[in-house]
């Protein structure tokens, strides 16, 4: 993962090269930005979401679909074809949940792993006590 060190706390930088795109069940991932936002550090980059309101994607640094294997999401390798980080969203249906000028430049890995993990506990101890 390359970052530019000239980003604000170190955020993951996307590059000449793309990003990658991060997909998970909504659900999961309206409590993974939460759960990034209430943090020390707002970590949480660019956030897409479908038309139909059943996923959302999470920019990330590009090379991290290359090892990304956590269950019930999947990581797409962009190479910045198809996905540009504009006002306007990539993908006609689609709309940013939160839009390029409003988040660091992507969100890093390691941290939206731990929000999605900590997102998949809380909703399964909230179903749990139905």
């Amino acid at each position: 993962m390359r970052t530019d060190p000239n980003a604000g706390a170190g955020a993951p930088a996307v590059t000449a090269d793309g990003c990658d795109l991060v997909t998970v069940p909504a659900r999961q991932g309206l409590e993974a930005v939460d759960i990034l936002r209430r943090g020390a550090v707002d970590a949480v980059g660019p956030v897409l979401h479908d038309g139909g309101g059943d996923t959302l994607g999470f920019v990330v640094p590009p090379g991290t679909a290359a090892a990304w294997d956590l269950p019930g999401s999947t990581c797409t390798r962009t190479d910045g074809r198809g996905l540009r980080l504009a006002p306007e969203p990539p993908v006609e249906g689609s709309a940013w949940l939160v839009p390029p000028a409003e988040a660091d430049l992507a969100t890093d890995p390691a941290v939206l792993r731990r929000a999605l993990g900590e997102a998949a506990r809380l909703i399964e101890a909230a179903d749990n006590c139905r």
